[in-house]
């Protein structure tokens, strides 16, 4: 008898440990078997360090600066060759405010209450007020310590609708001046983006946060995939095994373990199960290695996820602004938000709440006068009726529109969506149609879903607690983004601001035995 029920509990403990990454096919037998010992054996482990930070992107690296700065020993991993991540792909914006140094030179007048409006009421529904809250009330702060790591930023500000694409480093980066958000919340000029020419500040800003890390002396290590947690009976995070030119190698951290490996936009099968919406995009917008492993290994170690069918779908109509003046009509010939909305915001719409199909309408003075293969023409008429028809709409559908939305233009009005004055105009003969659909339209598309954490980042279990030792950031965790996406900068300033939080926390864990 006492035989029969030591080997039913030996059954329970094995599958406990698989559930929280001691055991693991993927493990080679004599490493399992070291590891079982681990706490009595220091010696199995093949890399020893403080904290462990999987990830290089803006998020990971802001970690790691500070775990190092507050005295930790920091060791990087990077699957890929080249460190940055996504973040070094992205347009580098962060999104501050409540009065940041950049806003008080260019003597814009904002406050924290206006940010949290904005960010709470602006989006989509259910957003994490707490994290919202802190992000908000730190935003000053946040910005002083991207400057004093180097970030490059100019007293120039931008009144043009996208991203600068010369030397400012401050705009409107969102809906923040479109109805409904300008009636939500005051608006103010939050996107904060290194004065460079081009789109491509986060090179910029990566930079400046790479030469930080290696100067506090931060470790890293490239062409190194995270493959599993591992932890203790007790739950307690203890290292990592890791893949690396082939070979399978332990990590152990003896403080913590900081996920901030990104999303999962180039994972295939993950996509189409989370999010379906994302999958039918025609861009895929990330870093090569956003293949969900950092999601993977904390769900594998007992963490809950949060939000994985949100994310980025963006459809840039904009610039020139001049094709603002135009309509966006969906399947069945109507319009369904302000034209001068952030383009965040249209591209969700017409991924998750128009089938993914959508077609911007345009006259003469607001088509595109240059050659891009951005958004292709579908349709040339000198009538609606005729547009109408060759676009397949229901007989009448266009007409009705166009003539409801050429009345109110006339009188500078548009009492549907509120659409900005500056705008609004009659469409006028010849008219054309380009299509907006995510299949056939550059779409870029990212994710948001990731694991859930509390305000400091650490990551939580399905019953509501922290799982010791183990932090996520980035867009590996569900952070401030969430869909729609309604500003440039909430990921990367999420990702930086929040990756703080987790570095300084994980830095002042007590360290385990090794």
């Amino acid at each position: 008898m006492d035989k029969e029920k030591a080997k039913i509990n030996q059954g329970k403990l094995r599958r406990r440990d698989i559930l929280l990454g001691v055991a693991s096919a993927s493990l080679t037998s004599s490493f399992a078997a070291n590891f079982s010992k681990a706490s009595n054996s220091p010696n199995n482990w093949d890399i020893k360090t403080d904290v462990l930070v999987m990830g290089s992107g803006s998020a990971g690296t802001s970690a790691a600066i500070e775990a190092r700065r507050s005295g930790a020993d920091v060791l990087v991993i990077e699957g890929l060759s080249q460190l940055g991540g996504s973040s070094a792909m992205s347009g580098g914006v962060v999104y501050a405010g409540g009065g940041t140094a950049l806003q008080r030179a260019l003597k814009i007048t904002d406050t924290v209450d206006s940010m949290y409006d904005f960010i709470t009421k602006a989006g989509g529904v259910h957003p994490e007020p707490r994290k919202v809250q802190r992000y908000c009330e730190g935003s000053v702060e946040h910005f002083d310590w991207l400057v004093a790591n180097g970030v490059p930023y100019s007293e120039n500000l931008s009144l043009a609708k996208g991203i600068p694409m010369g030397e400012a480093s401050l705009y409107f980066s969102g809906c923040e001046l479109a109805w409904p958000a300008n009636e939500l919340a005051l608006p103010a000029p939050r996107g904060h983006v290194p004065g460079r020419l081009g789109m491509t500040g986060g090179r910029y800003l990566m930079a400046a946060l790479q030469n930080s890390a290696n100067k506090l002396g931060v470790r890293y290590l490239t062409r190194t995939k995270g493959m599993e947690l591992l932890s203790g009976v007790d739950g307690m995070i203890r290292g990592v095994i890791v893949e690396r030119e082939g070979k399978t190698i332990s990590i152990l951290a003896r403080k913590a373990v900081i996920l901030a490996s990104g999303g999962f936009i180039h994972n295939r099968e993950m996509l189409e199960l989370h999010a379906p919406e994302l999958a039918a995009c025609s861009v895929p917008w990330g870093s090569a290695g956003d293949q969900g492993d950092g999601i993977n290994m904390g769900v594998s170690a007992g963490a809950t996820t949060l939000r994985m069918n949100q994310g980025f779908a963006i459809a840039p109509i904009y610039p020139p602004e001049d094709v603002i003046s135009g309509i966006v009509v969906n399947e069945n010939g109507q319009r369904f938000l302000p034209e001068d909305t952030y383009h965040g915001v249209l591209g969700d719409a017409i991924a998750y709440h128009q089938g993914g199909k959508a077609w911007l309408i345009t006259d003469e003075a607001s088509g595109y006068k240059y050659k891009q293969d951005n958004f292709l023409a579908v349709a040339k008429a000198d009538t609606i009726s005729a547009l109408s028809q060759t676009l397949g709409f229901p007989d009448g559908s266009l007409e009705t529109t166009v003539s409801y939305y050429n009345r109110f233009a006339r009188a500078g009005s548009d009492p549907v969506f509120k659409k900005n004055a500056d705008y609004l105009r009659p469409l006028e003969s010849p008219f054309t149609a380009w299509d907006l659909s995510v299949t056939n339209a550059f779409f870029p598309a990212h994710t948001f879903g990731g694991l859930k954490t509390t305000v400091d980042s650490e990551v939580m279990n399905s019953s509501g607690e922290t799982i010791p030792k183990l932090f996520s950031i980035g867009r590996t965790a569900a952070g401030i983004p969430i869909a729609p996406y309604f500003a440039s900068g909430l990921s990367v300033g999420d990702c930086t601001f929040f990756g703080r939080i987790a570095g300084s926390k994980a830095a002042s864990l007590e360290s385990i035995s090794s």
